[in-house]
């Protein structure tokens, strides 16, 4: 198995600010975990009465990765949304029932504007409403995050901001026009994780690495004291500086650390809580605590699965990616990529909506995956194909079946499901090779170049991923990110880059332009949709993300978070206990 380049992990130490997240519109989460009101004093300890010990709230976490950018698949990550709920502000966040709100800490009111010739939403921030350097958080901000996703390959929400024309300032930037090419009902999922854009625009490393260490700068309540990412070790603190409501905390520290002393800091109380991903013995390990800790499985917005791109030489013909997925031991791979955790719960058999989103049911035709690999309907499609069986190998014109399987460098659970793909591939004559490019790498430049263009190291490259598939926000817009034809930006013509499936079917584009724009409700449109996407065989969805949250009394104030905002999304009301040291 190659290796890809790693991010470099040296340790950072930032003075930044930080913030509070976005997440999607999903369903109505569960009760909170804990009731009681956050009050002004920890509940435990007694702090000395000369020079009080900061309080504390300590959280195990899974491994701290570098790359913190929210926007793009290759930082999809439990680290980035984590940092992202706690630093970037957003126009709306999902509310108790699971709906968007508007934000009215940043925002005073986002609204159409009535009798405009085209569609466009008005959208007025609040004057006191600064970045931490004191730089207001402001129209130049919008206009950054719209040109990068509209634009930057590997994006994770692309498609809504390709539908604007414009963003205009108004009121010394206070004021934002948005005005669009067609209508998009859809448009309240926009603007959410603002970047400060006068400490990136000009940063000399670009889009894809800007982000790699952390924040320059960011608008919430709290702050990044310091970032040790060897060590496995965040340190937030209140930030003094924010307009709103201040932290109840004085910081919170995250520690990375392995399924087994995650269950041991419970125990002994070094940990007053741990967000993570938790296999079948983790999760028995801690039910085996009992009281002192409640449990509860957080769902995270990504699905994952296997794409198996159209346009590669090995898999243009559909009658081949069918005998790649007759070949495949599909419960095996999401027992690879979840290890029997929460992630197992939430199977998916949808090619748009995630399991736990509203309005999410199967789509997947009957029949259409055994249960068991199928050794004779991979004999029948691949002779279909063209294929002949020669020496325990596949071969047509004289060349073996040979696949690519890329999966990002950074996540291990993807690199399981590659390498279980490639085992299962190969128990069926298919040979197969595991790759790990860095995510950068493999969602910035190899499955966002043109499959037809043909460049060595391009999509062309790689036949199958493991990969995410972003859920939540607007139904209508993830199906085009997902599935759609690229388009052109209208003010430079400029081709917009390819999804990562490399999948684009012009009889089908105009039902999803359709669902863009709500000329046809997305019901409606995904289920012409989806009967295609199973035919064309171009992604198997396996599962969505999910990690347990385990808390102990001592800390007040936790909940799951909104919809899918998780549990970071209510860091701002935490209530710790004082620490042993201050920490510096």
């Amino acid at each position: 198995m190659s290796q890809g380049r790693r991010r470099p992990l040296a340790a950072v130490s930032l003075l930044v600010t930080t913030a509070s997240l976005v997440a999607a519109c999903t369903n109505a989460p569960p009760p909170p975990l804990v009731s009681e009101t956050p009050t002004t004093q920890p509940p435990t300890s007694t702090a000395p009465a000369e020079q009080p010990m900061p309080v504390e709230v300590v959280v195990g976490v899974d491994e701290l990765e570098g790359g913190f950018n929210p926007h793009t698949l290759a930082d999809l990550s439990p680290t980035s949304s984590a940092l992202a709920s706690l630093m970037l502000p957003s126009v709306h966040r999902p509310g108790p029932d699971g709906r968007l709100q508007l934000d009215t800490t940043l925002m005073e009111s986002a609204e159409l504007v009535p009798d405009q010739e085209k569609f466009t939403v008005r959208y007025r921030i609040r004057r006191e409403a600064n970045w931490s350097d004191g730089a207001p958080i402001a129209a130049e901000d919008f206009v950054y995050l719209w040109q990068q996703l509209r634009s930057q390959p590997g994006v994770s929400d692309a498609a809504g901001y390709q539908l604007i024309n414009d963003v205009a300032s108004r009121q010394g930037g206070k004021t934002v026009d948005v005005t669009f090419a067609k209508p998009f009902p859809g448009w309240q999922s926009l603007f959410n994780n603002l970047l400060p854009a006068h400490l990136l625009r000009d940063a000399p490393r670009g889009w894809s690495t800007v982000l790699d260490d952390g924040y320059p700068a960011s608008g919430g309540p709290f702050a990044i004291r310091q970032i040790d990412l060897d060590r496995g070790e965040i340190i937030l603190e209140r930030n003094d500086r924010y307009w709103g409501p201040p932290a109840q905390s004085d910081r919170i520290s995250l520690r990375a650390i392995d399924k087994a002393r995650q269950v041991e800091a419970l125990r002994s109380g070094d940990s007053h809580l741990a967000v993570f991903g938790a296999d079948t013995g983790t999760m028995q390990a801690l039910r085996d605590l009992g009281d002192s800790v409640q449990l509860i499985n957080v769902p995270r917005p990504a699905t994952v699965e296997v794409l198996l791109r159209p346009d590669s030489r090995a898999l243009a013909d559909i009658k081949a990616r069918q005998a790649v997925l007759a070949a495949l031991d599909r419960p095996a791979l999401i027992q690879a990529g979840t290890g029997g955790g929460p992630a197992e719960q939430l199977q998916s058999h949808a090619q748009v909506l995630a399991p736990s989103e509203p309005g999410y049911t199967p789509t997947e035709p009957a029949g259409a995956f055994p249960a068991k690999p199928d050794r004779a309907r991979v004999e029948k499609l691949l002779d279909e194909a063209g294929y002949q069986r020669s020496g325990g190998a596949w071969m047509r014109d004289g060349r073996p079946l040979n696949l690519v399987i890329a999966a990002p460098f950074e996540h291990e659970s993807y690199i399981r499901i590659a390498e279980e793909a490639a085992r299962q591939l190969r128990e069926q004559g298919i040979q197969a090779t595991v790759v790990t490019p860095t995510g950068d790498q493999l969602f910035g430049e190899m499955l966002a170049a043109n499959p037809k263009s043909g460049e060595p190291g391009g999509a062309a490259s790689v036949d199958m991923a493991i990969a995410p598939r972003p859920a939540g926000g607007d139904a209508a817009a993830n199906m085009a990110a997902a599935y759609g034809c690229p388009g052109v930006a209208a003010d430079s013509e400029q081709p917009f880059p390819h999804n990562a499936a490399g999948f684009c079917d012009e009889l089908l584009q105009p039902t999803i332009d359709a669902a863009m724009t709500g000329r046809v409700p997305f019901g409606e449109a995904s289920s012409i949709v989806e009967p295609v996407l199973w035919r064309a065989a171009v992604a198997l969805p396996l599962y969505q993300q999910a990690q347990v949250l385990a808390l102990r009394p001592e800390v007040k104030g936790v909940e799951p978070g909104h919809g899918m905002s998780g549990p970071f999304s209510t860091a701002a009301q935490w209530l710790g206990t004082y620490a042993d040291n201050d920490g510096y």
